[in-house]
């Protein structure tokens, strides 16, 4: 999903609020400074609610909570399917065994036999992972039951503190995720060239040359190693960022979907259920897509730092 300009501004302008507030202290109070950060911030937060902490700098928050809620979801669903083995599959295990050889066979396809062997377990659990979490997050109650200004129980009527939040909606979860998965790509690739050969993978010159024009390739592809380099450091906020940005603008879309019928209020009892619909199929289309991608990208930059020049190629 590509996010709009108008969803974009509501990215930007929570941020801008918050400078403007630091940076001109003399012009505006606090009080002030807070009414305008309100009346910028639009739809769903940028952070996620703090629902319980334990001392400084350390909390469990509403993102944390359905992290938790999808992951033993998983665990308890693959053991099931995996408790009881037959040689013809069915049921749970049928399932179970059709997605993972799925993935597999689909990897396999992609990387190669050999790194997929090495490799297919980061793949596999990200895709699963990523794509059950965005489906958790449209389902009715996330996002929209929680605590709202001066109430003491859980409710859905002008909830501001929700109870539950979309994982992949949280900044800090895909961030996470990307930053593991450098983390892996690095071991990865040490694995397979060693330390001189992954630096020569960057900076080497490729091909077969001579003479002069040998010199000048090393010298065009120590510029373009540097290049790379900043590339291969900027990956880990490029995958956070797409992911968390097509999630959070469709869960943005869907709210604003749901709230757009405002008067009369019968009008808007019979509506606001209905006007959504569409556009939770779509989003369910997203939540593949979104999990396709991040894991493709993932295995596609794997695959490009560990294939090897074959020998007399020009």
């Amino acid at each position: 999903m590509i996010i709009t300009f108008k969803q974009l501004r509501r990215l930007v302008m929570p941020l801008m609020a918050s400078a403007i507030c630091f940076a001109l202290p003399a012009i505006s109070s606090a009080a002030e400074a807070g009414e305008q950060a309100e009346k910028a911030e639009h739809g769903i937060s940028l952070h996620a609610v703090k629902l319980v902490e334990f001392g400084h700098g350390f909390a469990i928050t509403n993102s944390m909570v359905v992290t938790w809620i999808v992951a033993l979801g998983i665990i308890i669903f693959a053991r099931i399917a995996t408790r009881n083995i037959q040689d013809v599959p069915e049921g749970a295990q049928n399932f179970w065994e059709w997605l993972v050889e799925g993935l597999y066979t689909f990897l396999e396809g992609v990387i190669g036999h050999h790194l997929v062997r090495k490799t297919f377990w980061f793949f596999a659990t990200i895709f699963i992972f990523i794509l059950f979490t965005n489906w958790f997050g449209l389902i009715p109650g996330v996002g929209t039951l929680g605590w709202g200004p001066g109430e003491g129980s859980l409710s859905i009527a002008h909830v501001d503190k929700p109870l539950l939040r979309g994982v992949n909606a949280d900044l800090n979860m895909t961030f996470a995720m990307a930053i593991i998965f450098f983390a892996c790509w690095i071991v990865w690739a040490l694995q397979e060239n060693g330390p001189g050969g992954f630096i020569l993978h960057i900076f080497g010159p490729k091909g077969n040359t001579t003479g002069l024009l040998k010199v000048l390739m090393i010298v065009v592809f120590l510029i373009v190693g540097v290049l790379e380099v900043v590339s291969i450091l900027f990956r880990p906020v490029s995958l956070s960022f797409r992911l968390f940005g097509n999630v959070y603008a469709g869960e943005n879309m869907l709210e604003a979907m749901a709230t757009l019928i405002q008067n009369p209020p019968w009008l808007r009892m019979v509506t606001s259920p209905l006007i959504p619909i569409p556009f939770y199929f779509l989003e369910l289309l997203v939540g593949i897509v979104q999990a396709l991608v991040f894991m493709l990208l993932t295995a596609v930059f794997t695959l490009l730092i560990c294939q090897h020049e074959e020998k007399g190629h020009h």
